[in-house]
């Protein structure tokens, strides 16, 4: 069994409000971020989603998926969500919200395992394209979070009326 310690940082020009309900809103996460095919809720969870479960499919830039479920243990709003992940990755995730100036800095904390899995083998030799992956996932997580955020933000078009 192989273990990642991945840390990822992004800066979103939107409040930690605002970033905390697209990132608590796991079902709705195929819509910006494109490496989430599918999501599938299987416990709703408590006030503020604690103890929910999602199981989520993610697609990757090199030929394989993954799947696993994720429960949801910590909300503490705007500022912190962690959860349990167990399937092809066994582990813990935790976002931490920041706010910096009219931005928030979102952190992302992952440590997995591979268990029992065709990862865990592969992992001597292929631990630094693991790690290349979850990074390029992540950046496009990012710039997708930014793009739905600033199109929520947007101003409705305006009508002109011709006469």
């Amino acid at each position: 069994m192989s273990r990642y310690e991945l840390v990822s940082t992004w800066r979103i020009d939107a409040s930690p409000e605002r970033v905390w309900n697209v990132l608590q809103d796991v079902p709705r996460w195929p819509v910006w971020w494109s490496y989430v095919l599918e999501v599938e809720t299987l416990e709703r969870g408590g006030a503020g989603g604690t103890g929910a479960v999602h199981r989520i499919t993610w697609g990757t830039t090199v030929p394989y998926q993954l799947a696993f479920s994720m429960r949801r243990t910590v909300a503490q709003s705007p500022q912190l969500l962690e959860y349990l992940f167990e399937g092809d990755l066994h582990g813990t995730g935790r976002w931490t919200l920041l706010p910096q100036g009219a931005a928030t800095e979102v952190r992302h904390d992952w440590d997995v395992t591979t268990p029992g899995t065709w990862m865990a083998m592969m992992s001597p030799l292929l631990g630094p394209m693991f790690r290349w992956n979850h990074g390029l996932v992540m950046a496009d997580g990012a710039g997708g979070l930014a793009r739905h955020l600033a199109a929520q933000h947007a101003d409705p078009p305006v009508a002109k009326r011709i006469s």
